[in-house]
């Protein structure tokens, strides 16, 4: 197997795993764009875990980079630029906020649940996704 198609599958699992966990622990559904935009709603028990959450999503890309340098080869000398990126996933996550979900939060918890509105939604995620790259391409 293709080592792209391992790395997938392994960041597959580590997501899987992460939302199972959050879900046994705190009831929550691991959708990055909903505990992200509700950390500011200061919530008594609410606030503290969600901060926690990102900071470890954030330790754990820093951390791979580290790691695994190579793998992250086109954001050090390639075509794209790591401020750019960070920009672009900011309004990812703003668009995601206005649009109700996420795809960690439909593709991965809502389509375990069969929600349909998550199984359309996450449909959506993907056609828009492979429209884009065919537009701009790569």
């Amino acid at each position: 197997m293709e080592q792209s198609w391992i790395d997938a599958i392994f960041g597959g699992v580590i997501i899987g795993l992460a939302a199972g966990l959050l879900l046994m622990t705190y009831g929550r559904v691991l959708g990055i764009s909903g505990i992200s935009g509700r950390i500011i709603e200061f919530k008594r028990g609410e606030t503290a875990w969600r901060v926690m959450f990102i900071c470890g999503v954030m330790a754990g890309g820093f951390l791979s980079f580290k790691i695994w340098p190579d793998h992250f080869a086109t954001l050090k000398g390639g075509s794209l630029n790591l401020i750019r990126v960070s920009i672009a996933g900011v309004i990812v996550g703003f668009g995601t906020r206005m649009g109700g979900g996420c795809t960690s939060g439909h593709g991965v918890c809502g389509i375990g649940r069969l929600s349909p509105r998550s199984i359309i939604a996450t449909m959506i995620f993907i056609i828009s996704g492979a429209i884009t790259v065919a537009v701009i391409g790569r």
